[in-house]
């Protein structure tokens, strides 16, 4: 017979079999809290494996990590001309190209001055192209394996009574043969203000880099689809509405592309002549050997014999074959009996040139840009046969394309 326990020892003995039954070690089993291995800060939580902050975030897509625009597509660092390519830090024209002399960019035409890149027209600020622009981008639309095209211009294309761009024809005609690299002239534009400017600018490319020189009364002036890492002016002493403005340019491989543009005197070809005396020495002051260099403009010059052409032999290649129109005429004056419009390069980028293709048409040797024979017409659209022919329009654009390697 079973003793029977009194009433008071009951719960004792109940909780002995209880501690018996879940053995040594044991912890009680309780309900799959939040907070363990389903709660939002474990496995499952945004903040570990699932987290925006970890494996599957957004933060390899994410604004704020490297396609953030504060990183490395960041118009403000790597290729934001206020950082390594601002004029004034590494690239400052008050480094290795300062001579510190009257031909230094770093005085008054210094790119660290009024004519800075951290001006109005800073390709840093609102003249900054950012990324898909950068010479340094692996996927360039131009870039045809190891090599880019790069097609220059020389443009004083503007037309009406106030030597502008006001007018269109000039713009128009630019974008249609749509240019990586304009050397411009009388770089004019409504108000002139840094907002117009970048809205002409914006037409010719959306995005594109430039540099206006400033203070001046007909602007020379360069646009760019590749980062300015570098800019100025040299003093043009036969003349005081303008000066040589210049850029280096920051194209795909390891050799930059310094272009300068120019606007010589109508006045006599002996001016000229000490205009490109002046402008050679200045080349020779300030650009390495190792660069390519581009001149180009309105030379006004009446033949290609003058002597300024037979000067700036000595830094570019002067000769033949020349660029021509769609019926083989050479001329680039508005009568287009006269070569007043040149684009000229170093013997280094001479070799790479390459022919100037638009659309079905082919130009072995560059194309004197006259809308007024250009057919079909639809090629350089938006540009208007009549374009060539509006009131005023004195030159002819002319251009050039190359093949550059990039290593």
């Amino acid at each position: 017979m079973a003793m029977k326990l009194p009433p008071f020892l009951r719960p004792f003995v109940a909780l002995g079999f209880l501690a018996l039954a879940c053995g040594p070690g044991d912890e009680p089993i309780t309900p799959p809290d939040s907070g363990t291995s389903a709660d939002a800060g474990s496995q499952n939580d945004a903040g570990t494996t699932v987290d925006a902050g970890s494996e599957v975030d957004s933060g390899d897509n994410d604004a704020g990590t490297v396609v953030d625009a504060g990183t490395t597509v960041d118009a403000g660092t790597t290729i934001d001309a206020g950082t390594t390519v601002d004029a004034g830090t590494t690239v400052d024209a008050g480094t290795s190209t300062d001579a510190g002399s009257t031909t230094d960019a770093g005085s008054a035409t210094d790119a660290g001055s009024t004519t800075d890149a951290g001006s109005a027209t800073d390709a840093g600020s609102s003249t900054d192209g950012g990324s898909s622009t950068d010479g340094g981008s692996a996927g360039e639309s131009d870039s045809d394996g190891g090599y880019t095209q790069i097609r220059l211009m020389a443009a004083n294309l503007t037309s009406g009574n106030g030597q502008d761009y006001d007018p269109g024809h000039g713009i128009r005609l630019m974008q249609g043969v749509k240019p990586d690299v304009v050397m411009i002239q009388e770089f004019n534009y409504k108000s002139d203000s840094a907002a117009d400017i970048r809205s002409l600018v914006d037409m010719v490319g959306p995005g594109f880099y430039y540099y206006r020189e400033s203070g001046a009364q007909i602007p020379n002036g360069v646009i760019s689809r590749y980062p300015i890492i570098e800019s100025g002016e040299w003093e043009d002493t036969q003349v005081s509405n303008r000066d040589f403005a210049w850029a280096r340019i920051d194209i795909p491989g390891p050799r930059d592309l310094w272009v300068v543009s120019v606007h010589l005197l109508t006045k006599s070809s002996g001016a000229r002549n000490t205009e490109a005396t002046n402008l050679v020495k200045f080349i020779k002051a300030n650009i390495p050997e190792a660069d390519y260099l581009a001149i180009g403009g309105d030379f006004n010059t009446d033949s290609r014999t003058e002597a300024c052409i037979t000067t700036f032999k000595q830094v570019v290649d002067t000769s033949g074959p020349h660029p021509a129109d769609k019926n083989g005429k050479e001329g680039t004056n508005a009568a287009r009996g006269k070569p007043y419009d040149h684009v000229i390069v170093d013997a280094d980028l001479r070799k790479y040139q390459v022919s100037t293709v638009i659309g079905a048409s082919t130009f072995a040797n560059g194309l004197v840009l006259d809308s007024r024979v250009y057919t079909p017409i639809s090629e350089i659209y938006p540009a208007m046969n009549s374009d060539s022919g509006a009131a005023s329009m004195q030159h002819m654009g002319v251009v050039k394309t190359y093949l550059t390697p990039n290593f």
